[in-house]
């Protein structure tokens, strides 16, 4: 059984910078597909970065320069570095993983588990 534990949201002001972090439990992921989601209110869960088990990386347009994902192999974590954030990334922010290669970008449907979701709220 596969376990993603979400860490690093809260609350900031438009320009500042967050650190997400996912801690995947019950095996080993360091080869697993990985991406971080997004979800506002009355919205569709959007993807917002992935990684693939080979290390390509895809994000969003509406993040490029902005986010950083990545790997924190030592940790066994997949870590998602936000900066000049807006008012506009405010959402519940999910990591997903899947065992299987995964198509970049893919659909939330294509992600077999899930983590709980921490918020980020961005204040103008």
């Amino acid at each position: 059984q596969v376990q993603l534990v979400e860490s690093g949201g809260g609350s900031v002001q438009a320009g500042g910078s967050l650190r997400l972090s996912c801690v995947v439990s019950g095996r080993t992921y360091s080869r697993y597909c990985m991406g971080w989601f997004r979800q506002a209110p009355g919205k569709e869960r959007q993807v917002v970065a992935q990684i693939n088990g080979y290390d390509t990386i895809y994000y969003a347009d509406f993040v490029k320069g902005r986010f950083t994902i990545s790997r924190a192999n030592n940790e066994n974590a997949l870590v998602l570095l936000m900066g000049a954030l807006k008012p506009d990334d405010t959402a519940m922010y999910y990591c997903a993983a899947n065992p299987m290669w995964v198509p970049q970008p893919a659909a939330a449907s294509e992600y077999e588990y899930w983590g709980q979701g921490t918020q980020v709220t961005v204040s103008s």
